[in-house]
């Protein structure tokens, strides 16, 4: 259920990226201020991450995913009326409620790691992930089509998107509710410890073990954790590296389209690139997930970082007239956000366990959405007053360079104590 789900929710996420900034750029009447609907429904995704997680650290996945994608639906509804009634004022208070759909599908690839094996978390995720393809792929190119038909029923142009994003959280918010059972955290919570065996080099073993998801005979999980032992360097580092993918692939994806129609293409070459970009942020998810269990989160990271330094190179150097140079960027652009978002997904997953795995979670995606917003907002006035290709270099050179330090940085500072007949490094119990 909870795959039937995302691929409805999909089709809602892409709604935004697709024509927000083009809506908000016909109701203003300006282009430095096209990158606020990204922001603004960021900014909602932050506000809704920390709720979901609040509700799913207390009641489960089920109530906590099923309010968000409500939510969401009710803010694209009000996106657009507010465009019937050219209200821009209307337009970005709905535009922050929509962001809560966008939080809840990012949340949901948690539920994906709270019952996985945990040398098999970042394919479990991917596969979460995988299932947002078909609505996000979608979801762009239907935006010609439920264009002509918002248009047809006297909706005002751009806004059919909005109107599909609506159906889709609500029947995702439906399944969810109805269908989701049991509750993947509760279920974790309530079963014994799993055997965890030595992981990929880069320091996820060692915290696994350090965390209590150890070796049989090792120290099982704990309540009531301290401050600081929540937030350990694997887990600043997978915050890190989320909080910085998010950031760079909201800014160059959000002025993409705003980009393109400025050279001569219309809407439909840009539901291209974007259901490209879209598709590679998600298709591409189980090659992350691979990368992350058979290397580690912190090599993930390290390419992500390679990878979206490519993507802004090759989006500034691309011909003003060439879509297939900007597609290609896109799909670069896509496929670093998704091995940047797998590693540090499962770096928290493996650092914390469940009784702080919630509520730490939603924490952690306030940051991310807090980042895509100023990511969406300052894209806006980079490009009015530097120029698009300034921005693509600009991202990429910050990926590469903050996350090859997070990496860096991300083995704790302390390692577990080790008997005298075991050999230094190992850990976990006798049983191993």
């Amino acid at each position: 259920m909870l795959v039937t789900a995302q691929i409805l929710s999909g089709a809602g996420l892409a709604a935004g990226i697709t024509v927000g900034a083009l809506l908000a750029e016909r109701m203003l009447g300006s282009t430095s201020l096209a990158g606020l609907p990204a922001a603004l429904f960021t900014l909602g995704s932050a506000l809704a991450a920390l709720v979901v997680g609040r509700i799913s650290q207390a009641r489960g996945r089920r109530p906590g995913l099923s309010l968000g994608y409500g939510a969401g639906a009710l803010g694209a509804l009000g996106v657009v009326v507010a465009a019937a009634l050219d209200s821009p004022v209307l337009l970005f208070v709905t535009l922050f409620v929509y962001g809560a759909g966008t939080a809840t599908n990012l949340q949901a690839r948690y539920a994906g790691a709270d019952l996985a094996h945990p040398d098999r978390r970042g394919r479990a995720i991917s596969i979460v992930l995988l299932a947002t393809t078909a609505g996000g792929v979608a979801g762009p190119n239907l935006a010609t089509a439920t264009d002509a038909v918002a248009t047809g029923v006297g909706l005002p142009s751009l806004t059919g998107p909005f109107v599909l994003a609506a159906l889709a959280y609500g029947a995702a918010a439906v399944v969810l509710a109805a269908l989701l059972r049991p509750d993947p955290l509760l279920t974790a919570r309530a079963r014994p410890t799993a055997p965890t065996p030595p992981g990929p080099a880069g320091g996820d073993a060692t915290e696994a073990a350090r965390t209590g998801e150890t070796s049989p005979g090792g120290p099982g999980p704990t309540t009531g954790r301290s401050r600081s032992s929540v937030w350990s360097p694997p887990v600043l580092a997978g915050a890190t590296t989320m909080i910085v993918t998010q950031l760079v692939m909201v800014a160059i994806m959000t002025m993409t389209p705003v980009h393109i129609i400025s050279h001569g293409h219309g809407v439909a070459a840009a539901g291209l690139v974007i259901g490209v970009h879209v598709a590679a942020m998600y298709l591409l998810s189980p090659l992350s997930g691979w990368i992350v269990d058979r290397w580690g989160s912190p090599a993930a990271a390290v390419l992500a970082g390679i990878v979206l330094l490519a993507s802004g190179l090759l989006a500034a150097l691309a011909p003003t007239d060439s879509l297939v140079a900007l597609t290609v960027a896109l799909a670069l652009l896509g496929l670093g956000w998704s091995l940047g978002l797998l590693s540090g997904t499962t770096a928290l997953a493996r650092a914390l366990d469940p009784d702080t795995r919630a509520r730490t979670q939603g924490n952690v995606d306030v940051a991310v959405a807090f980042a895509g917003a100023g990511g969406g907002l300052g894209s806006g006035l980079m490009v009015a007053s530097a120029g698009y290709p300034t921005l693509a270099l600009t991202g990429g050179l910050l990926a590469v360079i903050t996350l090859l330090t997070a990496a860096a940085t991300s083995r704790p500072r302390s390692r577990p104590a080790t008997s005298p007949l075991q050999p230094p490094g190992r850990v976990g119990g006798p049983g191993e």
